[in-house]
């Protein structure tokens, strides 16, 4: 069984918008809700999160064993999200082997070149795509 586990910060609302559609596809996976703080943890946990976590350890333990690691381009950046990204939280996403699937938020002082400020459901459906391909071909 795949792990998925989707970051976020903040109010929780792209959190909670990857976990919803991600439940929504094929194959043998846990979500895990793994929020900088505890209202982004409660509403993964609300869109259909199998488990939920709050904080820096959580982000740093979840990350280990993750086949999928999903949410902002931010989560990879230290002291993004207004500061809810640690800089251990960082470097545990950056150093996870697992497939990093990051939404091009153009936010907190990180912009990626090249790349369309496109609206939150489009990126939503694009990794949701990468992610259901991912599964289908089992990694």
């Amino acid at each position: 069984m795949k792990k998925i586990v989707v970051i976020d910060g903040q109010g929780g609302k792209i959190g909670a918008l990857l976990t919803s559609r991600i439940k929504t596809l094929p194959g043998e996976f846990r979500i895990y809700g793994i929020g900088t703080n505890s209202i982004a943890a409660a509403a993964m946990l609300r869109s259909g999160a199998d488990f939920g976590a709050t904080g820096e350890n959580p982000v740093c333990v979840n990350c280990r064993d993750a086949d999928i690691v999903v949410g902002p381009v931010g989560i990879i950046s230290a002291d993004s999200l207004l500061g809810e990204v640690t800089p251990a939280m960082a470097v545990a996403v950056g150093q996870s082997a697992a497939q990093k699937v990051l939404l091009p938020i153009n936010r907190c002082n990180n912009h990626i070149v090249g790349v369309s400020d496109a609206p939150i459901a489009d990126l939503i459906e694009a990794a949701a795509r990468y992610i259901a391909g991912f599964l289908e071909n089992d990694g």
